[in-house]
């Protein structure tokens, strides 16, 4: 072989080679293509066909195999009619029904036991009449059915729906979805028309009045027993010591007795509400029970959070770890904490109110006054027992809920058990609290 031929002979072999290359990666391409086409084909028909349908297309298929083979005109045309009524089925399910579905709520939060409803708008925007569709939403765990009339070009039609309230929690609602289905139940087509909503179903609070007054005055600053020589609070003069603040001394005072005299003052102090919810099981009696102490605590959080006062709301934690006993709900707002409220429930898990309360004092800084809300089932002992995890000088006021049972206030071993059946009890004993202090 010479030189020219080998010359020739290679380029010919590697433009061979690179088309070999491309025309493999090309069959990969369209394989994979194809593949995906067919998985979504295959995706969409099993999201159609209802299992009486795919009965019904095993036993066309069935049936004219068997008629064919054997030739048995009966079954063939059995299999035939099977065959139409399945492609009948199918046309029944073209067009898209209503042009659009619009789901809204006029307003994301509510108050047990409140109206509420969610809002549909279906309005056809296209070039011809559609005839009536059945409309499916979800309302948290039921389904709402409506049937919507036929829509003429540029029509609309709207519809509400009724959302319950009468628990707390949050309600999800949609996504709305039309169906269109034949009269023999083949074919069922799902079209989704918005997302999913959510509705938060508040507790019920009042509104109370005495926080600024009474036994939690020192929330606004008061002055304390602890003296200091730098603050608003004057208490008494003083000889000047090494190390006092010139700006403090009373040049008067100094002048007449003829030693330098400085200005002591009592500290004051803007102290932190805490709320402690509990969230054992075994302390209420029955739902109504827990229901009632969730609102109790979130009224008394609300209007700390209202009157701008530092405040913390713990609930129950888990046994586990020593700072998992406690959690801390958020209190930035009145709206974050009841909503994170709606979702809060008794824990058979939960840690037992005198090791959160401990954690609780051991994690939180500056406490003054500390409210411990519980159920009826839980007694004077364990609240006791709460009560001194808690550091000294620390006001604390025990709240035990029982729905409609009468209202009382003791004082037990220094602390305070309010005994209320409504939350109105709450806010007559906090104003009476108040005006005795």
């Amino acid at each position: 072989m010479t030189l020219s031929a080998t010359r020739t002979t290679i380029p010919e072999e590697a433009r061979r080679q690179g088309l070999l290359a491309v025309v493999i990666a090309r069959a990969v391409r369209g394989g994979n293509a194809i593949a995906l086409a067919a998985m979504r084909w295959t995706r969409a028909v099993s999201g159609v066909v209802t299992p009486l349908g795919w009965s019904v297309a095993a036993a066309a298929i069935a049936a004219l195999a068997v008629g064919y083979g054997w030739g048995l005109v009966e079954v063939i045309v059995l299999g035939w009619a099977f065959a139409v009524l399945f492609a009948v089925s199918a046309l029944w399910l073209v067009g898209r029904g209503a042009g659009e579905v619009h789901l809204s709520l006029p307003s994301p939060r509510v108050v047990v036991g409140d109206h509420a409803e969610a809002r549909l708008l279906a309005s056809n925007r296209g070039p011809r009449r559609f005839g009536g569709v059945q409309l499916e939403v979800p309302v948290g765990a039921r389904l709402v059915e409506r049937v919507l009339p036929g829509l003429p070009r540029g029509g609309s039609i709207e519809a509400e729906l009724h959302i319950p309230t009468d628990r707390r929690g949050v309600v999800s609602i949609g996504p709305a979805r039309t169906v269109r289905a034949d009269p023999i139940g083949l074919m069922r087509r799902e079209i989704v028309w918005s997302e999913t909503v959510e509705m938060r179903v508040q507790p019920r609070t009042v509104a109370v009045s005495a926080l600024s007054t009474g036994f939690i005055r020192d929330l606004e600053g008061s002055p304390t027993r602890d003296l200091t020589t730098s603050d608003i609070a004057f208490h008494a003069l003083r000889e000047y010591l090494p190390g006092d603040d010139r700006r403090y001394i009373h040049w008067r005072s100094s002048a007449k007795t003829g030693t330098f005299m400085v200005r002591q003052f009592e500290e004051s102090r803007r102290s932190r509400m805490m709320v402690l919810l509990d969230l054992d099981p075994g302390a209420y009696v029955d739902d109504a029970e827990f229901e009632l102490a969730v609102g109790a605590a979130a009224s008394v959080g609300a209007r700390a959070i209202r009157d701008a006062r530092s405040v913390a709301f713990v609930v129950s934690g888990h046994r586990t770890g020593r700072t998992g006993a406690m959690r801390e709900l958020p209190t930035v707002s009145r709206d974050r904490l009841v909503d994170a409220l709606c979702v809060v429930e008794r824990d058979d898990r939960a840690a037992p109110m005198p090791e959160v309360a401990r954690t609780a004092a051991e994690t939180l800084h500056g406490l003054s006054l500390v409210f411990l809300v519980t159920g009826s089932a839980r007694g004077v002992a364990p609240l006791r027992s709460a009560a001194s995890r808690v550091p000294p000088g620390i006001e604390v006021v025990a709240v035990q809920c029982s729905p409609e049972s009468q209202p009382t206030a003791r004082t037990v071993g220094g602390l305070t058990v309010f005994g209320i059946g409504y939350l109105e009890d709450l806010r007559a004993m906090l104003a009476r609290s108040a005006s005795i202090a």
